[in-house]
Order: structure tokens, then C-alpha cells, then sequence
């Protein structure tokens, strides 16, 4: 790798060019969205060394990696910029992998390498998982009206949504040929997630009934190669697929209407809402964590644990009372106010 024109060492610029448009998309075979994210990362750090260090692009070289601006760049970016920790984190890491690569290309660098790794990320507070109820979620599927053309394709794209937990970008890139429903077999959709990998997760009957509805009607007369999308608008007299910021408009407008007939409904509805949703209702009826990590396309399992494993104060009774009927004639004494008065007290 040439050193800079301007200076001694490295030069800054070719390097984050070489990461993000050689070594991510053709060494790792990352997806576009990952790359992506990568890019925001290292250009929301670039602008953090112009806008409050006063560093010009031009003069940003790898000894801008340093230890202490990394961490008041951390600071700045959670108390000035109101980022929440998983965010700040997120691009910290960003940037140590950025600076991995880097050390791997050019001994030299691997002391900015240990020294950028060497801060640790901010500690995230786990809060429970905020995830609507079976009558939130069914008033929701059911509020939009089918007797028009977009209310039944927006039913149909909730309920694919929430039958699959799949993330937005993975329901909106689902084409016809990522359906299969051959008779005879569990008939299962194939998302592409994360880094270009997909995964196989099956549809429940009357997931599937309502998808072959929705076929005959919008997809009458399918391509060959079953490319086009299955979720989509036309523009031009060309369909084109949703994008993921019109879905989860669409979940705020239907979230608005529905919260007027079932008020649990959360004020702020979202796609990543609803996959939470799904998944949490899967795993309070029983399933496995592994069994859930492998259907939401976590690579790890401490992922899905961290949202997931956790017992919330309804499945800690059903499990008390399964042990211990003869003590459950009597309501529960967290439900009477002067106990709860006594529970969150600082006395």
C-alpha cells in the first residue's frame, strides 16, 4: 500500500477505500446494507474529527486513532449527540474493524490497531423486551381493509411480516421464486438477511393460504425466473419493490387506526417491533432459544439471549403455579397496591 504524498506513513484514504470497496464486498462478500453501514461508521468519525477537532479531511491520517480521541469521541457521540450505547458501540466496532484490516495490510499499524481496541465499548442497561400482546398484534394484522387493492396486499405483507419475523430489508426483497409451497412439503419462504445469508423458515397453513390468494391476484401471470418482487408498488407500469421505510410507514398509519380499538397497541410501531413480537410469543409457548436464533438468522446464540432470555413476572407465575397449585387460590399479592406501594418504595 503506498504512504501518503504529504507525510510519513500510511496514507488514511487508500486504505478506507481498499476496506470498503475491495476486502468488504469481495473478500468478505458482504451485502450493499452492510457495506453501507461500515461507510456511515467511519464517515460519521471523519466528520466528528472536522466538525470538533477542527481536522480537515485532507490531514486525517491513522494517528487520529488514538485511545483518547476514541473515547471522547464515545462520550460525544452518547452525551452530545443523545446516541443511544448499542449505536455508539456499533461504530466503535466499526472502526476496530476497519483498523484490523489495516493492521493485517501493514505491520506497522498493528500499535493503532491494539491501541483503538484497547477501548472498550459503553455497558448497555438490558431493559425487557417491549413486545405487543396476541390481541394487540391480531387487532393490528386485521385493520387493513380488504376491500381495496393496497388494504389487501398490506394485510398480506403484515402477516408475512409477523409469520416470519423476518427483518424489513428480508421481507421486501422476497421475490416469487424464494416461495415454496409444494404440496406435500413444509412449505417454507427463504429469506436473505445479514451479510447475504439466507435461511429457510416455514410457513403456518393459513400463512400459506392467504400467500396463494394473494398470488392469484397479484401475480397472476409469474416470470420464469420468479424475479419480481412480492411486495410491491407500481411506478411507470413497472412493479418495484416496497421500500423498508414505506412498510414501516404503513405499520404506523395501521397502528394508529387499530390503537383505537385496542388501546395495548405501542404509540410507535415499527417492522423490528413486530419481529420482536413474533419471536417473543414463540418463546413464551415453549420453543427453544436455539430454535428461535436459527429463525430470526442470529449467527450467535448470546444474540437471541440477550433479547429473549429472560422470564417475564406472568411466566414466572404460570411456572409458580404449575409447582405450587394449592397456593394459588389467593390473588397474586403483587396485584394488591398496598404491596406494590411497598415493592417500589426506597424504604
Amino acid at each position: 500500500m503506498r504512504k501518503n504524498k504529504n507525510r510519513n506513513g500510511p496514507d488514511f484514504w487508500l486504505y478506507a477505500r481498499s476496506f470498503l470497496h475491495i476486502y468488504l464486498p469481495k473478500v468478505r462478500n458482504l451485502s450493499q446494507n452492510t457495506i453501507e453501514s461500515y461507510k456511515q461508521s467511519i464517515t460519521y468519525f471523519i466528520d466528528y474529527l472536522k466538525n470538533q477537532m477542527g481536522i480537515e479531511r485532507k490531514d486525517v491520517t491513522f494517528d487520529c486513532l488514538n485511545r483518547k480521541t476514541i473515547k471522547n469521541y464515545l462520550i460525544w457521540m452518547n452525551e452530545d449527540q443523545n446516541l443511544a450505547v448499542k449505536t455508539c458501540n456499533l461504530r466503535l466496532t466499526a472502526l476496530k474493524s476497519f483498523m484490523e484490516y489495516c493492521a493485517d495490510e501493514d505491520i506497522t499499524l498493528v500499535a493503532i490497531y491494539n491501541d483503538v481496541c484497547s477501548v472498550r465499548g459503553m455497558k448497555e442497561h438490558k431493559k425487557s423486551v417491549l413486545y405487543m400482546t396476541n390481541e394487540a398484534i391480531e387487532t393490528l394484522l386485521k385493520t387493513p381493509k380488504t376491500d381495496t387493492v393496497k388494504g389487501r396486499r398490506n394485510r398480506m405483507m403484515f402477516i408475512m411480516l409477523y409469520d416470519t419475523a423476518a427483518r424489513a430489508q428480508e421481507l421486501v426483497d422476497i421475490t416469487l421464486r424464494d416461495l415454496h409451497l409444494v404440496n406435500g412439503k413444509t412449505p417454507f419462504v427463504t429469506l436473505t438477511g445479514k451479510g447475504n445469508k439466507s435461511r429457510n423458515v416455514p410457513l403456518m397453513e393459513k400463512t400459506v393460504a392467504h400467500i396463494n390468494r394473494y398470488l392469484q391476484e397479484f401475480h397472476p401471470h409469474p416470470s420464469t425466473d420468479g424475479k419480481e418482487p412480492l411486495f410491491f408498488s407500481r411506478r411507470d407500469g413497472k412493479p418495484h419493490a416496497l421500500s423498508t421505510d414505506s412498510v414501516n410507514l404503513l405499520l404506523g398509519y395501521y397502528a394508529n387506526q387499530a390503537r383505537s380499538i385496542c388501546p395495548q397497541i405501542p404509540q410507535h410501531v415499527h417492522c423490528h417491533l413486530v419481529r420482536k413480537t413474533r419471536a417473543m410469543h414463540l418463546y413464551r409457548q415453549g420453543m427453544p432459544l436455539t430454535v428461535i436464533m436459527e429463525m430470526l438468522g442470529h449467527e450467535n446464540l448470546s444474540t437471541t439471549s440477550n433479547f429473549y432470555a429472560f422470564a417475564t413476572l406472568d411466566m414466572i407465575h404460570e411456572a409458580m403455579k404449575k409447582t405450587t397449585p394449592e397456593a394459588v387460590a389467593e390473588a397474586p399479592i403483587w396485584k394488591s397496591k398496598d404491596i406494590r406501594d411497598m415493592l417500589y418504595s426506597l424504604d
